[in-house]
């Protein structure tokens, strides 16, 4: 595995971060518990040491999942990624509305984005509880709540770093602006934001401000939702509770679209003797600005295929090569 500080924190993380949205079952059709806690073993068997979590994932569900996975492993050898600011369970609303969801259960919530100073102590407090520690690694800002100012937001959290309960502040979802802002307030470590071949916008604005300042960029999402492990075929069927039902990516046009540049490169993947998914991976890895890809899995076989990614060698002229073929891909229509 290989490993990189985000920004100047100090904390170190694997390039493959184990991402457990997915395992919290939360937008997913559910989740097997046993499954997420062995896959989550096996990565960190083969050097994926950091685990990015969030409450929102099955409200709860998936930090009691990295809870129960991360018991009995050195506790110095684990980073443990979390976020704050999307509430489900608020006794009255508060902040920015989010969308309607249901829980695992079917149950209707309101989410609404919500990073008040007391909520986030709060929070933390449910999320250490949670994951069975007493400090986390790098907590996060989930999306921004524009009812809150920046600094409230950020002045909360510098206060739990100089509690000892946070090592590192990063945030998700933030343009580079908000980043400006935030570090008025408080040093910065990274920036959580959706990256993909199929999805490139933050190399716009983002990516420049991140290589300036020295800050992490964790890319979620890089197989974007399945879409580039060429395991999806157009047309095909999910549940109403799974969120690629209704994704623009996800119209059975744009799907073949994607299938036909993966068969570009899928001579290169067998080659190597690797999968679609690692070489999709190792390309996402490469480019500028890029620290961590966050790639999730529901079992220990697809958490080991994830892991074993790092194993792959592209050259430049293969990385040429695949964007090449990717600037032919006609962009998905919303």
């Amino acid at each position: 595995m290989e490993y990189k500080e985000l920004g100047t924190s100090g904390v170190q993380a694997s390039v493959i971060t184990f991402g457990s949205w997915a395992a919290g079952g939360w937008m997913w059709g559910g989740t097997e518990q046993n499954d997420a806690v062995g896959a989550i073993r096996a990565a960190y068997d083969l050097g994926v040491t950091s685990i990015d979590t969030a409450p929102i994932y099955g409200m709860g569900l998936s930090e009691q999942i990295v809870g129960e996975a991360i018991k009995g492993l050195p506790r110095d050898k684990v980073q443990i990624l979390t976020k704050f600011g999307m509430c489900w369970d608020l006794a009255e609303p508060k902040g920015d509305f989010g969308f309607k969801t249901k829980d695992n259960d079917g149950r209707d919530l309101d989410v609404y984005k919500y990073a008040a100073p007391a909520s986030i102590i709060r929070e933390c407090e449910d999320s250490l509880r949670r994951l069975g520690t007493d400090y986390i690694d790098l907590y996060q800002i989930h999306w921004p709540d524009v009812t809150t100012p920046i600094d409230a937001t950020m002045e909360a959290v510098a206060r739990l770093v100089e509690q000892g309960k946070v090592r590192a502040v990063g945030v998700s979802n933030y343009s580079a602006q908000q980043m400006a802002e935030a570090e008025k307030t408080v040093q910065l470590a990274s920036n959580q934001v959706p990256y993909s071949m199929v999805r490139r916008d933050i190399e716009k604005e983002v990516v420049p401000y991140c290589i300036e300042h020295h800050k992490a960029i964790l890319a979620y999402s890089p197989l974007q939702l399945g879409l580039l492990t060429g395991k999806i075929k157009p047309g095909q069927h999910f549940d109403a509770s799974d969120l690629r039902a209704s994704h623009p990516l996800f119209k059975p046009e744009f799907v073949t679209r994607v299938n036909s540049f993966l068969d570009k490169i899928r001579p290169m993947a067998e080659s190597k003797n690797a999968t679609l998914s690692q070489v999709v991976l190792r390309w996402t890895l490469a480019q500028p600005g890029i620290t961590v890809a966050l790639v999730g899995a529901r079992n220990a076989e697809q958490a080991v295929q994830n892991a074993k990614a790092i194993d792959v060698k592209l050259s430049s002229e293969e990385l040429d090569f695949i964007s090449q073929a990717l600037a032919q891909l006609e962009p998905a229509k919303a």
